[in-house]
């Protein structure tokens, strides 16, 4: 059964966390999907993921700049498609997207900004909604120093 981890942000930004998350991840041997809203979020985080640090690189692809035959080899996929082209265990939902493939992971996060009245609620509603579904579901919220810490 997948796991569902809400990440609360508070202090950060989602493109401050992703790196964090997609490199622990990816120190794992995990394969992820990163689930945009759009072409433009997708892009944005691709050149974000380039530059957020000059001691390190996260190993990423979008179908923007990857062929077909490639995209299975790709540890980190950014889309705004519901889909798993890289066959990954994780999936992050972030930037207000949704998905219906959460099932399809063995850990699905997601990301909400909670200066954003409309995204809490609806995470509230996903909430109930994955519960209802019978799946392990967690909240994670940062403190002052962003910090996570599991409520």
């Amino acid at each position: 059964m997948t796991e569902v981890r809400f990440y609360h942000l508070q202090t950060r930004t989602q493109n401050d966390v992703l790196p964090s998350l997609l490199s622990k991840a990816y120190e794992q041997g995990k394969r992820v999907v990163v689930k945009m809203q759009d072409e433009k979020e997708v892009a944005a985080l691709d050149t974000h993921l380039w530059a957020f640090s000059q001691n390190s690189f996260l190993p990423h692809g979008s179908a923007k700049d990857i062929k077909a035959e490639d995209i299975a080899k790709q540890p980190i996929w950014l889309t705004s498609a519901d889909e798993n082209p890289n066959e990954a265990d994780v999936l992050i939902i972030a930037h207000g997207a949704a998905s219906e493939m959460h099932g399809d992971f063995d850990l699905c996060c997601e990301m909400l900004d909670g200066h954003d009245k409309r995204a809490v609620a609806a995470a509230r509603e996903r909430w109930k909604a994955y519960k209802e579904k019978g799946f392990e579901v967690t909240y994670w919220q940062q403190d002052e120093q962003g910090v996570w810490a599991k409520r």
